[in-house]
């Protein structure tokens, strides 16, 4: 018989884990998770943090948005991504990466009220998880997973006291692995994977040294060593990333795959940072090592029943891109409302089908998008003359011919530029990250055709209420104070929102009918002139795609559910019609 009965039990307390144990309990929802270590992440390895993560944190509250902030080396200290012989040797390119070129940062600007960062893992993750604790899920370390069963009613899932020594077991309504690129969960409900894993094998060395000389004046996370000899996960050059400016550092470099992984101590660390650094004097204080595998999977399918799984559970990739625990946690803003909704009698449990519906496409997008930037190097490689073969000395009169006159060389410097350029695919696609449309049950488009791309769609963020996407950011002013607010703070925190402008007003009566009658939280917000909202700039009034009387409906994660573009001849019928659709309620 199971010692402890919780709604939901979650497998792992990293960023997807942590972030949907702490969604569900603001929602209200009783939420148990657990980790096999006596630890959260000691090792800062996803960083990158986009603008629809902080979106998602921002939705969690204001005062866990501050907190991100507070501990992430912002925007401007990121970048000018730097290719060079070493730190201290000679710049041979840079790109204007995250946002900073003026173009890049004004499309950032327009789109969110949030501003990318980078957060190690070492920052993000404690903060998910005392949010989490903080709003009432309850935690324990120091506890694995073993097995699950689960039945028409829930899942009995049978976990290890690593402390006691003991086997117990957890009655819960619902499971969700979150647990890894390794995941149990996974193999155990038997989840299909495409792709291979363990393609290549990279090392990590994490240290302390004051580096502000090679970096300060070319702020940037990454710095590329394109250097004859280094190698870091099959791609060729050596990375040296920033973990805070300038004194703490990650170098990556890679091994290989079908040999046993390296053994790191402090002098073959010292070795490598010198080299790659550039300085022979170099001292460092070695704070860890590890090893990891390249990989290219991600799961067709992300759920089982009442068993679901995210994050690295389910998109396993290098980290091109910074896509990691960003997907992780934008998996958990899917999922917990659902779960939420059918917990609470609010929706059909059918209404669960579209978290894999909506999710697994995204999880190979980002797989795919990850490996392709891996490749895109190659070019680079090519206009250097580092492809081809091992000869230190014939790869590095390659590189020096660059500096040559003549047409050989004008050629090499051009074909050189474009392939540092290229490179925006991996370090600016703005696209990748905020373009994430859902088709399934849980979106209503009412054959309203999806619309095109008049932009390259991973490099450009495309806004549009057509339902399915986010809905586009824009500020508005409270009718009273003049304070602004974005078009996202007036939906999320476990709620349906419904938006409409003057005329709309019966849509607001039904909304309120329906929310009554059903039980479910259901804002609704008039947007125009003496309202509550105003639209001084006329931004809204640009972005909404609908008539001043017609409707969003929008779900609890900021995607739109259902548009209609005029007032209903009976709006309380038609909203009915739409929302037992959408939370399946049959």
């Amino acid at each position: 018989m199971a010692e402890i009965n919780t709604d939901v039990l979650v497998i792992g307390t990293g960023p997807a884990g942590s972030s949907t144990a702490a969604l569900l309990a603001s929602y209200g929802v009783e939420t148990m998770m657990v980790n096999q270590y006596g630890w959260l992440a000691n090792t800062p390895r996803a960083h990158i943090t986009n603008q629809r993560t902080m979106e998602v944190l921002r939705d969690l509250g204001h005062d866990v948005e501050a907190e991100a902030y507070l501990h992430a080396t912002e925007q401007d200290l990121m970048g000018e991504n730097v290719f060079c012989e070493s730190l201290a040797g000679e710049e041979i390119g840079r790109m204007k990466s995250w946002g900073k070129h003026p173009l890049s940062r004004a499309e950032h600007q327009l789109s969110s009220p949030s501003h990318m960062n980078d957060l190690p893992q070492t920052f993000m993750e404690p903060i998910l998880y005392k949010t989490a604790c903080k709003r009432g899920a309850q935690a324990r370390m120091s506890t694995r997973y073993v097995s699950h069963e689960q039945d028409a009613d829930g899942v009995t899932t049978t976990l290890q006291d690593r402390l006691a020594g003991r086997m117990f077991q957890v009655r819960s309504k619902y499971l969700v692995g979150a647990d890894g690129g390794n995941s149990l969960v996974a193999d155990h409900i038997g989840t299909p994977i495409e792709g291979k894993m363990g393609v290549g094998g990279s090392m990590n060395i994490l240290f302390r040294a004051d580096l502000s000389k090679y970096a300060a004046h070319r702020p940037s996370v990454l710095y590329w060593v394109m250097q004859p000899g280094a190698d870091v996960g099959g791609i060729g050059m050596g990375l040296v990333r920033m973990i805070r400016p300038w004194n703490e550092w990650l170098i990556v470099w890679g091994y290989d795959i079908n040999q046993p992984p390296p053994e790191v101590d402090e002098a073959f660390a010292t070795t490598v940072a010198r080299q790659l650094v550039g300085d022979p004097d170099l001292d460092i204080e070695l704070l860890g090592a590890s090893v990891w595998t390249v990989n290219d999977a991600y799961a067709t399918h992300m759920q089982k029943d009442r068993v679901f799984i995210m994050g690295d559970a389910a998109h396993r990739h290098p980290p091109s891109n910074g896509l990691g625990s960003n997907t992780s946690i934008q998996d958990a803003f899917n999922l917990s409302w659902k779960l939420a909704a059918v917990l609470k009698g609010h929706a059909g449990p059918a209404l669960l089908d579209s978290y894999s519906e909506e999710r697994a496409p995204v999880a190979k997008q980002i797989v795919t998008r990850a490996n392709q930037s891996i490749g895109e190097f190659g070019p680079i490689f090519e206009a250097l003359g580092m492809t081809g073969g091992t000869d230190v000395d014939k790869i590095k009169a390659s590189m020096d011919a660059r500096c040559d006159v003549g047409d050989a060389a004008t050629a090499q410097r051009e074909a050189l530029r474009q392939a540092i350029a290229f490179k925006k695919y991996e370090f600016d696609a703005h696209g990748v990250e905020m373009n994430q449309r859902y088709s399934s049950g849980a979106v209503a488009t009412d054959g309203q055709p999806e619309p095109a791309f008049t932009q390259d769609r991973e490099l450009h963020y495309q806004p549009t209420t057509w339902p399915g996407a986010r809905l586009p950011h824009v500020w508005v002013f409270d009718g009273d104070t003049g304070a602004t607010l974005s078009t996202l703070d007036l939906c999320g925190k476990g709620a349906f929102t419904l938006l409409t402008g003057i005329g709309g007003e019966g849509w607001v009566r039904a909304a309120k009918d329906l929310a009554t009658q059903i039980g479910l939280p259901l804002r609704t917000h008039v947007i125009g002139p003496r309202q509550a909202y105003v639209d001084h700039t006329g931004d809204w009034s640009r972005a909404n795609e609908i008539d001043d009387n017609g409707c969003l409906l929008v779900r609890p994660d900021h995607h739109v559910a259902w548009r209609a573009q005029t007032l209903a001849d009976d709006p309380g019928k038609e909203l009915l019609r739409v929302m037992t659709q959408i939370l399946a309620r049959g």
